[in-house]
């Protein structure tokens, strides 16, 4: 049960393309975990922009109807004040 010259080639071939299979594996699963890992970044930034966003907007809101109520009051303070 010799090998022949041609089978110690091919198996030569074929243990060479598995480890460049492998080692271009290996490399794009360590990118995968680095892409994944900044869109982990990414959409916690997001998230945190968000939040300040709707707090502003709550502030945004509360300010305005302040503003009206006392735009309210000063107009009905005006209207008195003529009416003397």
């Amino acid at each position: 049960m010799d090998i022949t010259r041609s089978e110690q080639v091919l198996v030569i071939i074929l243990a060479a393309t598995l480890a460049v299979l492998l080692l271009i594996s290996i490399i794009a699963v360590v990118k995968i975990v680095q892409i994944l890992s900044d869109i982990k970044k990414i959409t916690k930034k997001t998230n945190e922009m968000a939040d300040k966003a709707e707090s502003m907007i709550d502030t945004i809101q509360t300010t305005s109807a302040t503003i009206k109520i006392v735009n309210l009051l000063s107009s009905i303070l005006f209207k008195s004040e003529r009416k003397k």
